[in-house]
């Protein structure tokens, strides 16, 4: 791929957000609006602060991304949305208690102008939420239609050049992928018939590809990933990539399960828990949603440590997730981690790690760069999965064909591997 080949970042970027009056979609949009101000500095984008190295280590040439990369401008992002409450996003970002009332009243006006479009909701994926801003329709593939509508009309409304989706709604019951997910005349049959396996974030996806929106899909739910969608996607050569965006815990279990690993050193049990009081965590207080999220979680360790490969280290792992719903804690979410390793001729020794971190706020610049990375990959002809955008997701989604690289350093050098390849200049091994 030659630089020349991607096209120009052009007109405005409509960014549509499913769950937009949410905790991470208004920090996410506030912070965004302040950052382009010059009021405030996105820190944790990389898309807007780190560098990449070109050329051999003695070029000395370490540009910011932003200033080589094809990337499109803060300014022209356009913000809109759905949402199953009808409050317009000031009033969800004052509700959520995530950002000061200072900040948020740097861009009240901006904020107050974004009114979401009704949502496709139903309360039996999402248990403890009652939604009250919803659309109705007599089959689910009535409410695609409408979705699709919505498309449409935001890009003809906002004269926007291009949309990227981004679902930062909250997580479903569980989901067994299935036949009617196989194949995309199945996944139509079964919308048409109003299966109970097509979860709402499922119309969402399925109207993106369709209108040509590259999808992101922000929670462990199954919505695109799928051989119906997979399928669908490349066909009309459009991004999709997920899932469940990597904060807080698992972004930790990502770098010290290599840590593990790289210095042979074993592990008897990994016991996480978390407590959070936002409406995820009220969400995940549902064991069904719960579920979702636990598989999510559970996969990363065996992937790095691969105890196929070296049972006499990590062949009898004892390994528990728990998140518990606390309503004080808002959204300053608290990550346990007390982790049972041995060393040298098996002697025990303990690491406990606790992040007392801030959900939406390591959230929100994934968000950002999701977007302006995605909506590269569209510009650049990049249908499918977008496994090189493996790094933000807790469960980076593959097809049959491939294997999920979950350690967070291989993941950044993938990353910043694909960017020179699209900007033309030569990957780097670091053998020099």
């Amino acid at each position: 791929m030659k630089k020349n080949q991607v096209k120009e970042a052009k007109g405005k970027l409509g960014v549509l957000v499913v769950g937009v009056g949410g905790a991470v979609a208004s920090t996410f949009i506030a912070g965004s609006l302040i950052a382009r101000k010059g009021l405030g500095v996105p820190v944790g984008s990389i898309t807007q602060l780190a560098t990449i190295r070109l050329g051999k280590r003695e070029e000395n040439r370490f540009p910011k991304i932003k200033d080589v990369v094809p990337l499109a401008q803060l300014n022209d992002l356009i913000f809109g949305g759905w949402d199953i409450f009808e409050d317009n996003v000031y009033a969800a970002a004052t509700h959520a208690e995530v950002l000061t009332k200072d900040h948020i009243n740097m861009v009240k006006d901006e904020l107050e102008a974004i009114k979401p479009m009704k949502a496709v909701f139903d309360q039996h994926y999402v248990k403890r939420l009652n939604g009250t801003w919803v659309k109705s329709a007599p089959t689910k593939w009535e409410l695609m239609e409408q979705l699709r509508a919505d498309i449409r009309n935001f890009k003809a409304d906002n004269n926007c050049d291009r949309i990227v989706c981004i679902w930062c709604g909250s997580t479903e019951i569980f989901t067994q992928l299935g036949d009617i997910h196989k194949t995309l005349p199945a996944l139509e049959k079964a919308m048409k018939e109003n299966h109970e396996e097509i979860a709402p974030s499922m119309l969402y996806a399925y109207a993106c590809v369709a209108e040509g929106v590259a999808y992101i899909n922000g929670a462990p739910n199954l919505t695109v990933d799928m051989p119906a969608i997979w399928d669908f996607a490349a066909k009309n050569v459009v991004p999709i990539l997920g899932k469940d965006f990597k904060t807080g815990q698992t972004m930790l279990k990502t770098v010290l399960a290599p840590m593990l690993k790289t210095r042979m050193l074993g592990l008897s049990g990994w016991f996480s828990t978390n407590i959070l009081g936002n409406r995820d965590g009220e969400v995940l207080d549902d064991p069904g949603s719960f579920k979702t999220k636990e598989e999510s979680k559970l996969s990363v360790i065996d992937n790095i440590l691969q105890p196929e490969l070296y049972p006499e280290l990590y062949g009898d792992v004892y390994h528990k997730v728990r998140i518990n719903y606390y309503p004080p804690r808002k959204d300053n979410k608290e990550g346990w981690d007390n982790i049972d390793l041995f060393g040298w001729l098996g002697y025990p020794m303990q690491l406990k790690a606790d992040f007392l971190c801030r959900d939406s706020i390591l959230a929100a610049p994934l968000c950002l760069d999701l977007v302006l990375f995605t909506d590269l990959a569209q510009r650049a002809g990049m249908g499918g999965i977008q496994t090189w955008l493996s790094f933000y997701f807790k469960s980076p989604m593959h097809d049959d064909n491939h294997i999920a690289e979950h350690d967070l350093f291989i993941q950044y050098v993938k990353l910043k591997n694909t960017l020179r390849t699209i900007i033309g200049e030569e990957t780097i091994d670091f053998m020099d």
